[in-house]
């Protein structure tokens, strides 16, 4: 017979409950719909707890910067997609977003709602006999803008948006990230990796163009990330690769020319999944010098409207 031997609990030692640190306690807690059913009731119903506490956290630290520090903002494709261009268009208005990052994708979402009024294909249908990604006026519009971007040394976003901007007949003008930007006067950058977008696929695509425009939206992105020194906010939204390589390589840009700076910023990814890039190269990495990095884990369509009435509320005074 095999000789278990047994922890002898009659020896353990408690301690009593008073004398313990709680990390939960009622006024924590969330509470339920009162007689004010408004935004501003429902936020302050929110538990005081993890996500709850980062999303405040994010939503202090972005209205708190708006106006005084830079608030830059990254995009990728879904985030157009599932209908947020008008949420960052309020945010750009109210001179809350400083500097628009979009990956190609966005890019081309927020292009074709602009100019066509639709975006969004089925792509597991046009793969099967190739007409995925090969709709003709979004090649061949997009790629002269960047060619012509490329002539006038332009960047690609500065590119496509003002090409939107002074096109006739624009039936989402309205819901436009790139001409809010163009329109405002907010940088734009578009980054684009060759290969990755279908507008590398149109027989009108100018690999030259494409990378003289987008490395200048990288120089340009480098430039406005000093401004985020003392109390800026990054947001990544949406981009689970491009974005956090070229904000990671664009921030070692920054602090190489400006004696180290910028640090004390707010790192905050968004995004359905939590993925290493991100977690690595936005919120990690780049915060280890001061600043307060935060994963927010959710459905853009659900998470960012929280987090955009949120920055309104604060900006309100309510």
């Amino acid at each position: 017979m095999t000789d278990y031997r047994e922890a002898d609990f009659s020896h353990l030692k408690t301690v009593p409950i008073a004398q313990r640190s709680n990390r939960v306690e009622p006024a924590l807690l969330a509470h339920p719909p009162g007689p004010d059913r408004s935004f501003a009731a429902f936020w302050s119903a929110l538990p005081d707890i993890l996500a709850a506490r980062d999303l405040r956290l994010v939503v202090d630290q972005t209205a708190q910067a708006a106006g005084r520090r830079a608030v830059v903002t990254m995009l990728g494709g879904h985030v157009i997609k599932v209908g947020l261009g008008p949420l960052l268009i309020e945010l750009l208005r109210r001179k809350v977003i400083t500097h628009v990052a979009m990956n190609g994708s966005a890019a081309i979402h927020d292009f074709e709602l602009a100019a066509y009024g639709g975006t969004s294909e089925d792509v597991a249908a046009g793969l099967v006999d190739g007409t995925f990604g090969m709709a003709e006026e979004t090649g061949r519009e997009m790629n002269a803008a960047v060619a012509a971007g490329a002539r006038e040394q332009r960047g690609m976003g500065e590119a496509l948006a003002r090409c939107l901007q002074q096109r006739k007949g624009l039936p989402g003008r309205a819901v436009s990230v790139l001409v809010a930007c163009e329109d405002l006067g907010v940088p734009v950058t578009v980054h684009a990796a060759v290969g990755a977008e279908i507008i590398h696929q149109h027989p009108t695509a100018d690999g030259a163009a494409l990378g003289a425009t987008s490395h200048r939206d990288f120089k340009r992105l480098a430039a406005a990330l000093p401004d985020l020194d003392g109390g800026g906010v990054v947001l990544n939204l949406g981009s689970a690769v491009v974005m956090p390589e070229v904000f990671l390589k664009a921030l070692t840009v920054a602090r190489n020319l400006h004696a180290g700076r910028p640090t004390d910023f707010t790192a905050c990814d968004c995004d359905m999944q939590r993925h290493y890039r991100p977690r690595v190269n936005v919120v990690e990495r780049p915060t280890q010098q001061g600043g307060r990095g935060v994963m927010l884990t959710g459905h853009h369509e659900i998470l960012f409207p929280l987090l955009c009435w949120g920055v309104l509320q604060r900006l309100d005074g309510h």
